[in-house]
C-alpha cells in the first residue's frame, strides 16, 4: 500500500515522500480501515517542520482525520467489516495512507448519507466547537456569539453550531471572498477585519452591550480587542493562537466587566472523557441529518498532491477544510 512519510524535517515539499509499505497489522482493540478521504490541517505543516508540540521520531506518517470502510475488526467488538466510519488515527501511523489501523475508541460510525470528504472534515472542527460552545461556554438561544476567523475550519463549525443553538452569530473574516463564505453558511453579520473595526461594529449591533460569547482561535491582537466588546457576564473562549502571539489579560479588567476567559483544550478533554466524545458525536450526527451543520470544504485533491496542498494551506488564503482523496 502507499502512504505519505515524513522522511526529514523541513517544508512539506522537502520532508514528504510517497512510500510503499506492507499492509498494517491490526492490534487488539483496533480496527483496520481502508481510507477513502483524509483532511489536512495547518498543524500538519508544523509537523513537517518539527515545530509542533508533538515530535514523533522519523520517519512518520501524519493525517489525523479520515473517513473510510472497516476491512478488519474484532469479532466481538463494536465495529464490523464493511462499516462506514470516521476516525482519528494516531502518529506515527497517521491516516495519509491507503490503509490504517486505529484504536476502536478513536473510531466513530457515520450514516450512508455523508460523503467521504465531509466525513473526513468533521472530527476536529465540529467536536472542538461543540465542546467549546455547549460544554465550556454554555451558549444559550438568544445570546450573541462572535466568531473570529469564521471562514476557517473550527470557525465555520462554530458559526453553524451557534445558529443551531439559536444564537445571533457575528463573524469576522479577511476579505470579500471569506466574508461571503461566512454569510453563505449562516452568519447573521459578517465583518471584514481587513477593512473594518470589529469592536465598534459589535458594540453598535448589540446596542452597546457586546457579545455574550466570543470564540477566538486567533489570539494576539484579536484577543486584546475582543476584551473591548465582551458583554457583562460574557465568556471569551480561548481556542488557539493562529496569530502567533500568546496574549495576556489584566485580571482587574476581568473583574470590572465580570467576564470569564475560558480555556478550550479539546485534545486533553477527549483523552480524559472519551465517553463524552462519543455522546457528542451522536448529537452532531443528529444535527447533520437535520441539515443544521455541514462541513465547509475548500476543495478535494488527489493523493499525490499533499505537499502542494500543504503549501496552499500555509498561505492562509484558503477557507474551510482541504480534503485528500485516498481510495475514493
Amino acid at each position: 500500500m502507499r502512504l505519505w512519510s515524513v522522511e526529514r524535517l523541513g517544508e512539506p515539499r522537502e520532508a514528504l515522500e510517497i512510500k510503499e509499505k506492507q499492509m498494517p497489522e491490526r492490534e487488539e482493540n483496533e480496527v483496520c480501515i481502508k481510507v477513502e478521504a483524509a483532511a489536512l490541517n495547518f498543524f500538519d505543516i508544523l509537523l513537517c517542520q518539527g515545530k509542533y508540540q508533538e515530535k514523533p521520531p522519523l520517519p512518520f506518517t501524519f493525517g489525523s482525520e479520515i473517513s473510510g470502510v472497516i476491512t478488519d475488526a474484532n469479532e466481538e467488538g463494536a465495529f464490523k467489516r464493511g462499516q462506514r466510519v470516521m476516525a482519528l488515527p494516531k502518529m506515527p501511523k497517521g491516516g495519509l495512507a491507503e490503509y490504517v489501523s486505529v484504536p476502536e475508541d478513536h473510531v466513530f460510525p457515520i450514516p450512508d448519507s455523508i460523503p467521504w470528504g465531509e466525513a473526513a472534515a468533521f472530527s476536529i472542527t465540529y467536536r472542538t466547537s461543540y465542546y467549546a460552545l455547549v460544554d465550556r461556554a454554555k451558549l444559550q438561544a438568544g445570546e450573541v456569539l462572535l466568531v473570529h476567523a469564521g471562514a476557517g475550519g473550527v470557525g465555520s463549525a462554530a458559526i453553524q453550531l451557534g445558529k443551531a443553538i439559536g444564537a445571533t452569530v457575528i463573524a469576522t473574516a479577511g476579505g470579500p471572498e471569506k466574508v461571503k463564505v461566512c454569510k453563505d453558511i449562516g452568519a447573521d453579520i459578517v465583518i471584514d477585519y481587513l477593512a473594518e473595526d470589529f469592536v465598534s461594529i459589535v458594540k453598535n449591533e448589540t446596542n452597546g452591550k457586546g457579545a455574550d460569547v466570543i470564540y477566538d482561535p486567533v489570539g494576539g491582537d484579536v484577543f486584546d480587542k475582543s476584551r473591548k466588546c465582551i458583554a457583562f457576564d460574557g465568556r471569551i473562549l480561548v481556542i488557539g493562537f493562529a496569530e502567533g502571539r500568546i496574549p495576556t489579560v489584566a485580571t482587574n479588567h476581568i473583574l470590572i466587566k465580570n467576564y470569564s476567559v475560558v480555556g478550550v483544550h479539546y485534545g486533553l478533554y477527549a483523552k480524559l472523557f472519551p465517553e463524552k466524545v462519543h455522546e457528542a458525536h451522536q448529537s452532531l450526527m443528529i444535527l447533520y441529518n437535520e441539515g443544521k451543520i455541514n462541513p465547509l470544504i475548500y476543495n478535494e485533491y488527489a493523493f499525490n498532491q499533499v505537499p502542494e496542498v500543504l503549501d496552499l494551506l500555509g498561505t492562509r488564503k484558503t477557507w474551510g477544510k482541504a480534503i485528500i482523496k485516498v481510495n475514493c
